[in-house]
């Protein structure tokens, strides 16, 4: 299978770490960059927990680049009560020896789509939109070379887990997500009605510690302290993974079903600020915009997952 170029727009977070390490893994993507963006961290932590990851994996050559530190209108929410102060908690790695990139992640994105032949490029935002919506919104010539765009965002039928409608990453920067869900390129949307039904269960995470590497050290200790948090909250019997959801599509799309919709972002109503109104049942006339999961294959979502984790 030939390479899928990729840029992935990311704040680690715990689950953006294990998609950045399942996309470091796989040769079935060709990881032209990393762009940080302020969300689950500020942006200072998130573009230094995205450079200990590519030490982690041992692909120390990977490009990083810092993005934006703020949304584009509304002041910057984070999710320290979820992923702990530093975005990474539970794994104890070092400090990064290696650097950020000196060029500004928009800057990079745009000049990287331009240089690229048409319909090349995914897309992967794991987090803020904010680092697109700026993109589009700068240079909207970019748009033709973006082959599609996949993110986790959203929810429809589980409703919201920062507000009682809206999923974080939407949330953060709702306007940004506006933008991005209006720019006419093909999207695939990962929701919680997606992650939701990926829980990650003990026995998985004790097989990731039986790796007995550095990866599954790390990517056992992170987890565990990150699935805590919606156990308590849902009493369920293990934490959703978010944002592997996106890189795992690329691998193996076969893992996952939805159909065609049409997805807009509230952008007016601070009751419902950045609720994705789904049009799931076709009920307007606005034309699809979307491809909007809501079925996964759990356990071969995880089984793909350990299997890469256990090649680095």
């Amino acid at each position: 299978m030939p390479s899928q170029k990729i840029i992935i727009d990311t704040d680690p977070g715990q689950d953006d770490a294990i998609a950045i390490l399942l996309a470091l893994a796989s040769e079935e993507v060709d990881l032209l960059g990393i762009v940080t963006v302020a969300g689950n961290v500020p942006l200072e932590l998130t573009s230094r927990n995205a450079l200990m990851l590519c030490e982690l994996a041992k692909k120390p050559e990977t490009k990083v680049f810092a993005g934006c530190s703020r949304p584009l209108v509304r002041p910057l929410i984070t999710a320290e009560h979820v992923h702990g102060k530093t975005g990474l908690d539970g794994a104890d790695l070092p400090e990064p020896r290696i650097s950020l990139q000196t060029q500004h992640g928009v800057d990079w994105t745009i000049e990287t789509l331009l240089a690229a032949e048409d319909n090349s490029v995914t897309i992967c935002c794991l987090a803020p939109l904010t680092n697109v919506g700026m993109a589009i919104v700068k240079a909207p010539e970019i748009l033709p070379k973006i082959k599609n765009i996949v993110l986790m965002g959203g929810g429809f039928f589980e409703g919201g887990n920062i507000t009682p409608t809206s999923e974080f990453n939407i949330y953060v920067d709702p306007h940004a997500a506006n933008t991005v869900m209006k720019c006419g390129r093909p999207l695939v949307i990962m929701p919680l009605d997606v992650t939701h039904k990926a829980l990650m269960q003990r026995k998985w995470l004790d097989a990731l510690r039986a790796l007995k590497t550095p990866v599954g050290k790390a990517t056992y200790g992170m987890l565990s302290f990150y699935e805590r948090f919606d156990v308590e909250k849902y009493g369920s019997s293990g934490g959703p993974l978010h944002d592997p959801t996106v890189i795992a599509y690329l691998l193996k799309p076969e893992l996952f079903e939805g159909r065609q919709v049409n997805v807009e972002v509230e952008i007016n109503s601070e009751l419902t600020m950045g609720m994705t109104s789904v049009d799931w049942w076709k009920v307007t006339d606005r034309a699809p915009n979307a491809t909007y999961m809501n079925q996964i294959n759990a356990d071969g979502f995880f089984a793909l997952i350990l299997d890469r984790l256990s090649h680095l």
